[in-house]
């Protein structure tokens, strides 16, 4: 199998000269140009010749040639008509690679897994694009794709934001959504000269190992997430006011009240400040009192 060709600024132009590509703001499109970055990224995915891989955004097929390498196999889904030429090319000599040009928020993945890795579970890795990091990352916790991890590089300030706790201003449905599912721990900080065109932000490495079974038992985790949710969307309320006004949640004011008194919280407490065992903690007691 050939050595990776690209990860370089010098080879990253010469093929998008060669193909006159144009970058489209609309997919968030910022290619690596860095081969330490990409050397950090497979070395924390720890990718073996036994897995599957499902990369999001291949872009010009740079971190794809370092993917399969190390991989059994590589899934690489890219929305950009524009990029599968390009992507033929770069791939050519890697026959593990299937390319498929789609959104990957349309795409049946636990379909996928099912047809190529028999329904084992598998590793995705990604250079994300920032404006849809969370969509990405949340459909395929919530669509329970069979994982063992997700290693993705996102915007540095969505990294704190998923591996934080109560009581900071980073804190918040997301940070809930991540460590119900996984665990996750930030790899590395990479500025924007590792990327071409350069992000006005910094960025980050981070992996998410998803958990055998959830850190909390909670008998609806639909309901959950969606109290989750109502009470970060009005961070100055208090818990049981965001939760009283939440279109999303049809609960009676009286259940809302008896609830947060049961946990014990007082009645002026903020969603903010609740851990995620007492969110599941409070679900529960929500789903006992509307019985």
């Amino acid at each position: 199998m050939a050595e990776p060709t690209l990860g370089n600024p010098q080879n990253t132009i010469e093929i998008l000269k060669k193909y006159n590509f144009s970058f489209q703001k609309k997919f968030g499109q910022n290619f690596l140009i860095d081969t330490h970055v990409l050397d950090k990224i497979i070395r924390a995915a720890e990718i073996t010749k036994d897995d599957f891989v499902l990369e999001i955004g291949p872009g010009i097929g740079t971190m794809t040639q370092y993917l399969a390498q190390a991989a059994g196999k590589v899934a690489a889904v890219e929305i950009d008509k524009a990029l599968i030429p390009i992507l033929s090319e770069t791939l050519a000599t890697y026959d593990n690679v299937t390319i498929i040009n789609e959104d990957v928020l349309k795409l049946d993945i636990p379909k996928l897994v099912r047809e190529e890795n028999g329904g084992k579970p598998i590793k995705v890795v990604a250079n994300l694009p920032y404006y849809i990091t969370t969509p990405i990352i949340m459909g395929l916790f919530e669509n329970h794709v069979p994982m063992e991890s997700i290693t993705v590089m996102v915007q540095k300030e969505v990294a704190d934001r998923m591996q934080v706790g109560p009581g900071t201003k980073d804190y918040g449905a997301l940070s809930l959504a991540v460590q119900y599912y996984a665990s996750p721990y930030i790899v590395a900080n990479v500025p924007p000269n590792c990327f071409m065109p350069r992000p006005k932000v910094g960025s980050a490495v981070i992996r998410l190992t998803t958990h055998e079974k959830p850190p909390v038992e909670v008998e609806d985790e639909k309901l959950m997430f969606r109290i989750i949710r109502a009470s970060f969307n009005q961070r100055r309320k208090t818990l049981a006011n965001g939760l009283n006004n939440s279109v999303e949640l049809d609960i009676p004011k009286d259940v809302i009240i008896k609830s947060i008194d049961e946990l014990g919280k007082g009645p002026s407490i903020r969603g903010e400040a609740l851990t995620l065992e007492e969110f599941a903690a409070l679900t529960n007691m929500i789903c006992r009192n509307l019985k």
